[in-house]
């Protein structure tokens, strides 16, 4: 019959799970893991693993979160016009630094202070009408309709001259703050129409860094946060961070982050890369040798500590900053006595023979 071939099989397959998959809860249930343990417990300390440890105690650290980003203007414009007709004013050229308020553009008025007398005539005239229809209404000899048609011609008369002043105003187009001109104006003769561009301006003082936050980022940056940055000519400024956006890009699912520094003298360009660096959140955290360093059998990153007794357990740990005086970890409690060599003979639970090794900063209120 076949069945013993088969029963043989679900067995042989059933042994090799427990051994492969099921390895510490098959040495456990047959008492091996207790015996190696008792057995450690027993031992003199001469037969122990021996490791090298150093205590640590947790202190306060200043993290910095690097940013790519460009600069960029504080405001740009393209001043446009409301109104058609010929450029009469000569052209101001690019790089040319002006004033808030200083004309940039002025047209041809045509007939458009003619049509500004023509309305102010004809408000001269509503006027003299309606107090007319006043007087008469006020000794009963006019009716209040007539008073009534008086006032809303004064009110249209009124109307249109607005209009013509307003036309008017709109032949000079002027630079709504200083900046510097990133374009000529408009050409002398040129015909604008309404939309027609007068004029691009840019004002650089002060300029702005924008830099991309990935999402692990953005929580440790706050607004008022200094921040430093190298520009791509090598030149390093300072400044504080201004906004952060509250909304992620959708395509890079990053967050602007802008910085504001001052350009006095206006060197700084608008479109320079820059890398950025930014004063993130202050954290706590242990600064450790990078080797001590190590993965549970989970695969989690972080630490085998130690007690006085010689007792080793883990502990997870999240990387803060590298430098070269070691590895600033965070994620751990605030006095640890961490393995530093030969945690990787040693397990969870085992006990070892422990050197002690003094810490490289002793000072607890020491800042990195």
């Amino acid at each position: 019959m076949r069945i013993f071939p088969v029963l043989t099989a679900m067995m042989v397959a059933f042994v090799m799970y427990l051994v492969v998959m099921e390895r510490d809860a098959l040495m456990s249930f047959a008492g091996v893991v207790a015996d190696e343990v008792a057995a450690e417990e027993d031992a003199p300390p001469e037969t122990l693993t021996r490791v090298l440890a150093q205590r640590s105690t947790a202190r306060s650290i200043d993290t910095n979160v690097v940013l790519r980003g460009r600069t960029e203007a504080k405001r740009s414009v393209e001043v446009r016009s409301e109104t058609s007709g010929l450029v009469v004013s000569e052209p101001l050229r690019r790089g040319h630094s002006v004033e808030a308020g200083d004309p940039l553009c002025e047209l041809s008025p045509g007939v458009r202070k003619a049509a500004l007398d023509e309305a102010q005539a004809r408000l001269a005239e509503a006027e003299i009408n309606f107090r007319a229809a006043q007087g008469l209404a006020d000794g009963g000899f006019g009716s209040e309709t007539r008073l009534a048609s008086a006032r809303a011609a004064l009110q249209t008369a009124q109307a249109g001259v607005d209009r013509a002043v307003e036309e008017v105003a709109r032949l000079v187009m002027h630079a709504p703050f200083d900046g510097l001109l990133e374009s000529d104006t408009a050409e002398l003769g040129a015909f604008l129409q309404p939309g027609g561009l007068c004029a691009t301006l840019i004002q650089l003082d002060p300029i702005q860094l924008v830099g991309f936050a990935t999402e692990a980022q953005v929580d440790l940056l706050e607004v008022g946060a200094p921040a430093a940055a190298r520009l791509a000519s090598g030149r390093e400024v300072m400044g504080v961070v201004t906004f952060i956006a509250r909304s992620a890009d959708r395509e890079t699912r990053t967050f602007r982050v802008d910085v504001e520094l001052p350009n006095p003298d206006g060197r700084i360009r608008d479109g320079q890369s820059a890398t950025i660096l930014v004063t993130a959140q202050a954290q706590t955290g242990h600064l450790l040798p990078g080797s001590a360093l190590t993965l549970n059998d989970a695969g989690e990153l972080g630490l085998r500590l130690v007690d006085d007794e010689g007792q080793v357990s883990f502990a997870p740990a999240r990387m803060l900053r590298d430098t070269d005086e070691g590895i600033w970890l965070g994620g751990l409690p605030d006095e640890i006595a961490a393995i530093v060599v030969g945690q990787e003979f040693t397990r969870e639970g085992a006990r070892v023979h422990v050197s002690w090794r003094e810490p490289a900063a002793r000072d607890a209120g020491e800042q990195p």
